[in-house]
């Protein structure tokens, strides 16, 4: 009895540990290629993003350039409509990426993602950009969240 109710807490603790990717959809990552978007915690999809609190969004990507910086940019479009999404770190170098970015490397760009508590209510799509020097996109990702109470 004991053994099987600890192989079904460890299958349980396996499945939250193994939780899906974040579907996204590239919106045009013309110099860099996304393998992984990941967002914690969401355990669910689209990501229900509490007011007042904070996400980790962690972004895996091959670089196709050379770059000796990135910024992030990150806007919520609501009914087609681009509006900024400010971030703590806007600088890519500074959200684990050693930089200079190197071609043909793999990275992880981790950032937060804060929700404020003034935020309406609203299911959104968030447009994530990583920009090299020249401003072209290492990744341009999007994916749908819901922001609730």
């Amino acid at each position: 009895m004991y053994l099987r109710t600890g192989f079904i807490v460890f299958l349980s603790l396996v499945a939250l540990a193994c939780a899906e990717p974040v579907k996204y959809v590239d919106c045009g990552s013309s110099v860099g290629k996304v393998s992984m978007v990941d967002i914690k915690p969401c355990p669910r999809q689209p990501c229900q993003l509490q007011k007042g609190q904070s996400y980790s969004v962690n972004v895996t990507f091959s670089s196709d350039v050379v770059s000796q910086t990135s910024k992030a940019v990150v806007h919520g479009v609501i009914a087609g409509v681009p509006i900024p999404f400010p971030i703590p770190i806007e600088d890519g170098c500074k959200s684990g990426i050693k930089c200079p970015i190197q071609k043909q490397q793999s990275y992880n760009y981790v950032n937060a993602l804060p929700v404020k508590s003034e935020y309406p209510a609203i299911r959104l799509v968030v447009e994530w950009e990583l920009r090299d020097d020249t401003s072209k996109d290492l990744f341009c990702i999007k994916f749908p969240v819901q922001i609730v109470s």
